[in-house]
This record gives C-alpha cells, sequence and structure tokens, in this order.
C-alpha cells in the first residue's frame, strides 16, 4: 500500500490494521515490520528482511491470545518490560499483536500505558478482524489502517503468479474464501487439501448411522492429533537462524530463542482447534455443494469445483450444513468444550437426519 511505504519512511509509534479474516493485512504487516527493520526500508532480500517476513526477527516481538483471550501477564512480559530496554539488535523494536480484539480489558490498559508513553524505538501494530472491540482509548492513539477483503480473481491471480496451476488455485482461492495466505498453503504444500478428503470421508461414515458418526468424529479427531504431531519440524527450521554451526543457541539471541518457543507453544496448542476448523469447514463446503447441487444451482458456484456435487435429500444436506457451522462456532467461542464431544454432537446430528 502507498500509504504503508511512506509511513515506514517516518512511522507513527501506532498503528491498528483493521480488516476482515483473509483481507491481507498479516502480510502487510509483515511487509511493514520488514522495511521498519531493514537499514534499505525493505528490500525483501536482506537476512532482517528474511526474517521478519517470518516473524523470527530478533527485534520483532508477536504477541497472540492464548487460549481466548491476550492476558496482562503476557502483555506486560512481551510488550511492557522490552518496550523499554534496548532491542536485542540495532534498529528499531516492533510489536506485532494478533488479534488485538482479544486483549482482556487489564492487558488493554497495560498497553494503553506504553501507547501514551511510547519509547521512541518502538512501533505497535495491532491487526484485528474486529476493530470496533478495541477500547476507544486504545484506537484512538494508532493510525487506522483499513483492509477489504480479497476477491477471488485476486486471489487467483496472485497464486497463479507464483506457479500454481489454474485449477488448483483456483479450488484453494474457493476453498479458502478469499484468505490469500490459507489458499497458498492449500495450493503449495503437499498435503494442503488433505483436511477435504478427511471431511469427504467423515461424512460418508456420518451418512451411515449413529455408529458411523462417532467413527467419523475419531477420525477428525485423529487428523488434528497427527497435524499437531507434525508441527515439531517447524520450530527447529524458526529456530535455525539462531543456533551455532553446533546447533547450540547463541548467547545474544537466547531471549529470540525463547519467544519463538513460547509461540510455537501456543501455536501447538491451538493447532488440534485449527485443523478441526479446517475439516468442518471443509465439510460445509461439501454439504453446501450438494445444497446448491439439489437446488438447481450452476456448477460454476460449487465451493469444490473438482469434485462432482454429492446427491441426496436436500434437507439432510441443509441440517447437515448447520451443524457444521454450530460446531465451527462453539470451537472458535469457548475454548474450554470438549473438542470430541462437539465434534461427535455435529455428525451425530448429520447421521439423525439421514436416519430419519
Amino acid at each position: 500500500m502507498t500509504f504503508l511505504r511512506g509511513a515506514a519512511e517516518r512511522p507513527h509509534h501506532a498503528y491498528v490494521f483493521a480488516g476482515p479474516e483473509g483481507s491481507g493485512k498479516s502480510l502487510a504487516a509483515r511487509a511493514f515490520a520488514a522495511s521498519l527493520l531493514c537499514a534499505n526500508g525493505g528490500c525483501g532480500e536482506c537476512r532482517d528482511c528474511r526474517l521478519a517476513l517470518r516473524d523470527q526477527h530478533p527485534n520483532e516481538f508477536v504477541v497472540e491470545p492464548e487460549g481466548r483471550d491476550i492476558h496482562v501477564d503476557t502483555v506486560r512480559e512481551e510488550v511492557w518490560h522490552p518496550a523499554y530496554l534496548t532491542a536485542p539488535e540495532p534498529g528499531r523494536k516492533v510489536f506485532l499483536i494478533r488479534e488485538a480484539d482479544r486483549l482482556s480489558p487489564s492487558a488493554a490498559d497495560t498497553l494503553l500505558k506504553v501507547l501514551e508513553e511510547p519509547p521512541a524505538d518502538a512501533v505497535f501494530l495491532l491487526l484485528s478482524a474486529r476493530a470496533h472491540e478495541l477500547p476507544e482509548t486504545v484506537w484512538s492513539r494508532c493510525h487506522i489502517v483499513t483492509f477489504t477483503a480479497l476477491s477471488e480473481p485476486f486471489v487467483v491471480e496472485q497464486l497463479q503468479a507464483e506457479g500454481v496451476a489454474a485449477t488448483r488455485a483456483r479450488l484453494a482461492a474457493r476453498l479458502a474464501g478469499g484468505n490469500l495466505g490459507r489458499a497458498r498453503r492449500m495450493a503449495t504444500d503437499e498435503d494442503g487439501l488433505a483436511f477435504r478428503d478427511v471431511a469427504a470421508h467423515a461424512l460418508e461414515l456420518g451418512s451411515t448411522g449413529a455408529a458411523g458418526a462417532l467413527e467419523a468424529a475419531d477420525a477428525v479427531i485423529a487428523a488434528a492429533a497427527e497435524h499437531k504431531k507434525g508441527l515439531g519440524r517447524e520450530l527447529d527450521a524458526e529456530l535455525a537462524p539462531f543456533l551455532d554451526e553446533k546447533g547450540r543457541p547463541e548467547e545474544a539471541y537466547r531471549g529470540s530463542i525463547r519467544r519463538i518457543e513460547t509461540r510455537f507453544h501456543r501455536r501447538e496448542r491451538r493447532a488440534e482447534r485449527d485443523h478441526l476448523d479446517r475439516v468442518l469447514m471443509a465439510a460445509s463446503a461439501l454439504l453446501r455443494d450438494a445444497v446448491a447441487a439439489g437446488t438447481g444451482a450452476s456448477a460454476r458456484t460449487l465451493l469444490n469445483p473438482d469434485r462432482d456435487a454429492e446427491e441426496g435429500s436436500l434437507t439432510n444436506a441443509v441440517a447437515g450444513l448447520a451443524a457444521m457451522e454450530e460446531a465451527r462456532a462453539a470451537l472458535a467461542d469457548e475454548v474450554n468444550l470438549n473438542p470430541r464431544l462437539v465434534v461427535e454432537r455435529a455428525f451425530l446430528q448429520l447421521s439423525v437426519h439421514e436416519d430419519g
């Protein structure tokens, strides 16, 4: 964005990047952080840029919800204290707060104190899909940068420009609902669409009755656990730039390593729920296609254009779609719910309608 390119030269101390999921605000925040940390204003090639674009720069502090909220202790330890300390490396410090609307009231108050008396070498980036839920005292001290949802043709074009085949680009863009980062992972990862196969298998099992519904839930839960198990390789890759030739942490980067490990463990705790959401989202998409086919909608409207929509009862498909979306909402809103019980309930609701 032109505004951000200009802002990188003389940045304000705080920004809110506001926009719906998939609007590109996370990508823009990474690029803006790189431009703030790079001696050349964001060349995209140097070490500073490479690390910043992966959220791994020693001078970059990334804060995310732990569970449902961002707690006051997290803001104290990862924003308040480092904001007033010398940066690990020469240059600015950048604080990136994701899902900032999830700041608890006490966490928001603590952040506000930093925003009221900001260190000269610090820039704060708050990302939110619900910026209106931020306290007015917080957002009034920030410059607001608004993002709108990305169109499907734009996402397809971006993926194709990166070498993704046209058919796969369209499929990933459609399934990701305009979320470029998610679409990129689906399109480029070897197992990027494996969650959809899990969803299709689970729907098939769920359609056979109550026993099949419980088997379906088992399959979905097992896939999520397997996904979490594979995350260990990502931590190794994130730590690699800060280890010496013998694989030991370099003393100067112990703080950075600790932050990366903390962020990774938070991501690991969310991994199973995130994967469950992807599987349930895919199940919703498949059921939605069944609804579309049952109502005579054009094939161009299908979310899964590479698959034939399942034929069956339109009533069952609508009820199943509602059950999947209800389960997704429950898992997103209540971190203390037992995921297995939520998933079992969704597929049992599907089986009841199938039996009916």
